[in-house]
């Protein structure tokens, strides 16, 4: 399947709207980091405002820790929703905290509550003029003894990829992509995509840190990166909304 037209109409209306904003919404992989000077983590949207021109504004509304059930039972969909103008646009990636059966505040079945989420938020953004762009859950850094890098969220990126071509929806794999991204890295030096320090070795951390989930700098930038290749793919003029010289 083509890419679904990905952002053919994302790349085309920015040529006519003066400002046209581009939400972001998702978990802690996609959110911004308090202290970014001096914090290692980062996600990866915080960083997207950098490849584009000023007629591009983002507006990162991912969250630590939400899920689709928590973004819309909390209101933060709605907040979002309320300042949808035609032309926007809005990136959707969520999964990682759907999967947390444990949190009934959180978990969500991949092919019920989940998928009609994902639904809404595509049907909703549609409503306003606006223009969904689903993406997968990005990759956990999950090499087994052998250097297989291992699959970490079960059916969520399948019924993302199903709604995206049923709904028509442009879409971005970042499960597949940062899976090539983690295996080019490999076991050990993929793990400065994340956040892997000895105690003291960072001022921002007293103890040890090994978290292959969320994302240093260097992996930040690396995905937005992915998410850039994949717009610049489509060869449609969102091209005139990246700075000059982005590759």
């Amino acid at each position: 399947m083509k890419k679904y037209i990905l952002l053919t109409l994302l790349i085309t209306s920015l040529g006519f709207a003066q400002k046209t904003t581009l939400y972001c919404i998702g978990d802690s992989t996609m959110a911004n980091k308090k202290d970014p000077d001096k914090n290692p983590e980062h996600g990866w949207a915080q960083v997207l405002q950098s490849f584009f021109k000023d007629n591009i504004a983002v507006v990162n509304k991912a969250q630590n820790g939400r899920s689709t059930r928590s973004f819309i039972n909390e209101k933060r969909w709605d907040s979002i929703y309320n300042k949808l103008k035609k032309g926007d646009f809005v990136f959707i990636e969520f999964g990682h905290n759907d999967e947390k059966i444990e949190d009934p505040s959180r978990y969500t079945n991949p092919h019920t509550a989940y998928r009609y989420n994902l639904i809404r938020f595509v049907k909703e953004t549609r409503e306003k003029g606006a223009i969904p762009i689903l993406l997968t859950s990005i990759s956990r850094r999950n090499f087994n003894e052998k250097g297989v890098l291992v699959p970490t969220h079960g059916d969520y990126p399948l019924e993302t990829r199903l709604v995206a071509q049923e709904y028509k929806v442009p879409f971005i794999d970042l499960e597949y992509y940062t899976e090539l991204l983690e295996q080019s890295y490999g076991p050990e030096q993929s793990k400065l995509l994340h956040l892997h320090f000895k105690a003291g070795e960072n001022a921002y951390y007293d103890k040890d840190k090994a978290d292959d989930t969320h994302l240093s700098l260097l992996g930040a930038t690396k995905i937005a990166q992915i998410v850039i290749d994949q717009i610049k793919e489509t060869n449609d003029p969102l091209l005139n909304g990246l700075k000059k010289g982005i590759k």
